[in-house]
């Protein structure tokens, strides 16, 4: 496989060399590194490495360079390649300059001169940089083939699955590639047997289960030891936060996930309000860090495997899965979150991933290049798929039963989405009907105040309506609200049950159900706040009093 190139631009020789020498005796075995004093010089050598089709991970640049700025630069340069990651080399007094940048060009990183010893100040930028690169490039060779239908709902399963367990993939479209034929012509299948996910030796397999596609990329779905200390259900931000607090105190932790890690955070195109990321992140980069740090920490991740019910035997939880396998812990966390609440209207079911989506803004987002697409819901999450829609789509329409955008959205996402030109808000309206023969071909939009239909055509329909607890697998082992959300803590002691079922003295603990040891955690517990940071914080805090459960035991 070609080596990826990191390149290297200052005027000032002594500079240029210093970098040049750390970066390449860093990483010159795994990135080719290209250095030069002349903006102009390495913009050639970009527009040579485009018509070779290289890759190009990362660039360095100065600010201040007599042809142009640093900015310019890389604004100039990450229009060849804008996948890559971007940093700036700046002096104190360009500071301003380097913060208008991180908006200008999505700059990635400012580091300020002299970067001295680069194994502190250079090397742990660089490598997390090039790591979160690593995350998304899909190389063309070596990367997992996926040949299907755009619009069929098997095939968007399939891309979401690997995307979401942060697999790189190659899609093709059966309908759009020239080679699809000969690829599957060389597989020995036809057009009924799709999808074909085609593997790096050539292997392959035809309209696979999940349970196929994970043994083969090598996901872990069997628990190895005969007991854990807390058995964490559900991978969403809740969970990941307590998988990693659980291990980083030595407690045995196994983490559970029915499909894809990171949960609705993973959908999230970009998160440009958690603390401590001044440029923002998206909803993968999040979760491929959890997940690197959970099992840093010695977790074991079983995916895809799915709970079928819990049962309690002498204080100890056992935890049968739907493959029939049992899970024996001292403690549960429940963190299932919330799921996409449906949209009930006529036609909706069977355009269900063939045009029409519940998240999965950022799996489908380019097929939905120069296309119109209409996004049901006002919330953070439909703006930030607004958002990142806007940059494929050609027009994205945003469908919500208020007034105005600004009663259901953060300020900052009204903003950036009124100065989106191609961002339309429909307000007073809802989606009352979608037709078409196969796929998604309009949708049918209802004026609240006037009453008056209009049929559209459209291409995909993302809906965010606002969420449900993913509580339906959950056998009545813990005690649920009428909405079923699981109650804890001093909600439970409200019930007028709770002297039938409680029977030990204490309190129950603030994140623990009405059953001793099992908590719930995140957006599935009755009463807790909304929101990816909240639902981290529940996570951690859910670890302490598994902790104190323990040691009661």
């Amino acid at each position: 496989m070609k080596l990826p190139y990191i390149i290297l631009v200052d005027d000032d020789p002594q500079v240029l060399r210093s970098i040049q020498r750390d970066i390449r005796n860093q990483y010159r075995e795994d990135y080719k590194v290209a250095a030069s004093d002349s903006a102009h010089e390495v913009l050639d050598l970009v527009k040579e490495l485009k018509l070779k089709n290289e890759a190009v991970a990362l660039f360095i640049s100065d600010q201040r360079m007599p042809e142009m700025e640093g900015v310019e630069f890389l604004e100039k340069a990450s229009g060849f390649f804008p996948e890559s990651k971007k940093v700036l080399l700046t002096a104190y007094s360009d500071i301003e300059a380097a913060i208008k940048a991180i908006n200008k060009v999505n700059l990635d990183y400012y580091l300020l001169k002299p970067w001295h010893p680069p194994e502190e100040k250079l090397f742990p930028v660089i490598k997390d940089l090039l790591d979160d690169w690593h995350s998304f490039y899909k190389p063309d060779i070596d990367a997992i083939r996926i040949l299907g239908f755009q619009w069929s709902p098997k095939s968007h399963k399939l891309k979401e699955f690997l995307s979401g367990n942060l697999i790189p993939y190659v899609w093709i479209d059966v309908e759009a590639d020239d080679e699809s034929s000969k690829i599957l012509e060389s597989a020995g299948r036809t057009k009924s047997e799709l999808p074909l996910i085609i593997f790096n030796d050539g292997s392959h397999l035809s309209d696979p289960d999940l349970s196929e596609v994970a043994e083969r990329v090598g996901l872990q779905m069997k628990a190895t030891k005969e007991m854990y200390d807390v058995l964490i259900i559900g991978a969403g931000p809740a969970g990941l936060a307590a998988s990693v607090y659980g291990s980083c105190e030595g407690l045995k932790t196994v983490l559970v996930e029915k499909s894809n890690p990171g949960g609705q955070a993973s959908n999230s195109a970009r998160i440009e309000n958690y603390l401590g990321f001044p440029v923002g992140l998206s909803g993968p980069e999040l979760t491929r860090r959890a997940m690197t740090q959970t099992l840093r920490f010695g977790t074991e991740v079983l995916t895809p495997q799915q709970v079928k019910c819990i049962t309690v035997k002498d204080g100890y939880k056992i935890t049968e899965m739907k493959d029939g396998t049992q899970i024996h812990s001292r403690a549960i966390v429940i963190a299932t979150g919330a799921d996409y609440a449906r949209l009930n209207i006529p036609g909706l079911d069977q355009f269900t991933g063939a045009g029409v989506y519940y998240g999965s803004a950022a799996v489908e987002a380019h097929a939905c290049r120069n296309e119109t697409v209409y996004l049901a819901g006002g919330g953070n999450s439909a703006c930030q798929a607004a958002m990142y829609l806007s940059k494929f789509a050609k027009e994205v329409n945003i469908v919500i039963r208020r007034d105005r955008l600004s009663q259901t959205a953060a300020n900052y996402l009204v903003e950036n989405i009124a100065a989106t030109p191609n961002i339309k808000i429909i307000p007073n309206t809802d989606v009352v009907a979608c037709s078409g023969s196969t796929v998604l071909e309009t949708v049918t939009l209802k004026n609240s105040k006037s009453g008056e239909e209009t049929v559209l055509p459209a291409k995909a329909l993302f809906v965010y309506i606002g969420t449900k607890p993913g509580t339906d697998w959950l056998n009545d082992v813990v005690l649920k609200n009428e909405k079923g959300f699981i109650l804890t803590g001093t909600e439970l002691m409200k019930d007028k049950s709770f002297h039938t079922f409680w029977k030990i003295d204490r309190e129950p603990y603030m994140p623990e159900t009405s059953v001793p040891g099992i908590f719930a955690s995140g957006d599935v517990r009755a009463g807790a706040l909304a929101g990816i940071s909240s639902a981290v914080g529940e996570g951690a805090l859910a670890i302490r009093f598994v902790r104190k459960y323990i040691q009661e035991m």
